[in-house]
């Protein structure tokens, strides 16, 4: 199955790298893409996923290395057609790439973020998904 993967799965991941979503993420059952805006979030929240996991900043590299090989990045300029569509649908700035991705790709969203829910893009959260396999 082949799923755009939002930064709130990827914090998920590094917050609790025992946890069912690390589990899901490094199974074989998904191809996963992200805009490469997605390192970018993350750094952004670097300093509260190792406040809130309790890991070292070695830790934390060694773990985001690890993700982002399970990950294949797209640069903005193969999907920025599509960020005045996905700008229509998406109730927060964040997360406008994720969706235009989606839209160009013709995949789903996978987010923990229930309010990105739409008609255009299927998004599914870590329990849904989980409820699948």
């Amino acid at each position: 199955m082949e799923l755009i993967v939002d930064a709130n799965v990827i914090i998920s991941i590094l917050v609790s790298p025992s946890g069912k979503t690390c589990e899901l993420f490094f199974s074989e059952k998904f191809i996963l893409y992200a805009p490469e805006y997605l390192i970018e979030e993350i750094e952004k929240h670097k300093l509260e996923i190792l406040e809130k996991s309790k890991i070292s900043k070695e830790e934390f590299e060694r773990l985001l290395t690890l993700v982002s090989a399970n990950i294949e990045f797209i640069s903005f300029i193969e999907f920025k057609d599509f960020i005045s569509e996905a700008c229509k649908i998406c109730p927060d700035p964040n997360d406008i790439e994720y969706l235009a991705l989606s839209l160009k790709l013709k995949c789903s969203l996978w987010s923990n973020d229930k309010k990105l829910k739409n008609e255009l893009v299927k998004v599914f959260t870590t329990s849904e998904i989980l409820k699948m396999f």
